[in-house]
């Protein structure tokens, strides 16, 4: 966690900044990320991913902890843009057709990048079973996905880290 001024996705500034991928890309706390999303995720989902970069370090680290407790989870990143050489698409890694994909992020404020994965993974033909953030820092996350017809979950909150909810991002 940071203090000072940022400009955040949505162009708007905040005072402080949380990057999660100093916790979720640390050897000391790898595991503990890995294990606090297993904790949250239904147990008949075969993959976990989301946009990246910001998914990559979650849905990795926690595929990996699942393999070694005999728990069969696939990751994929979805990227930004269609690739338009080799396989092409926007999916990367192992998402299959008919897959109960779990949607990650590293931070979220307003939730567009999960959404905008979960439409990614629909259209490859995988169903979005679980949007879910290490940290929601805007609150509203949970009402977006709501109206998209998903659940959300978040590892942690803003609040529960000591800071308020991102209003307005």
């Amino acid at each position: 966690m940071r203090r000072g001024t940022f400009v955040l996705k949505s162009g708007k500034t905040s005072d402080w900044f949380i990057d999660s991928k100093q916790t979720v890309c640390r050897p000391e706390s790898m595991l503990l990320v890995a294990e606090a999303v297993l904790a949250l995720i239904p147990d008949d989902a075969d993959a976990i991913g989301g946009l990246t970069m910001g998914a990559d370090p979650v849905a990795f680290v926690t595929a990996a902890v699942a393999a070694s407790r005999g728990r069969s989870l696939r990751a994929f990143s979805v990227r930004k843009e269609a690739k338009d050489h080799g396989g092409g698409g926007r999916i990367a890694g192992a998402l299959d057709p008919g897959d109960r994909a779990v949607i990650t992020e590293d931070t979220v404020t307003r939730g567009s990048s999960l959404l905008e994965a979960a439409r990614a993974v629909r259209d490859a033909g995988a169903e979005p079973v679980l949007l879910l953030a290490v940290v929601d820092r805007g609150g509203t996350v949970a009402e977006m996905a709501r109206a998209e017809g998903l659940p959300f979950r978040a590892v942690f909150s803003a609040p529960e880290l000591g800071f308020p909810f991102e209003s307005g991002a």
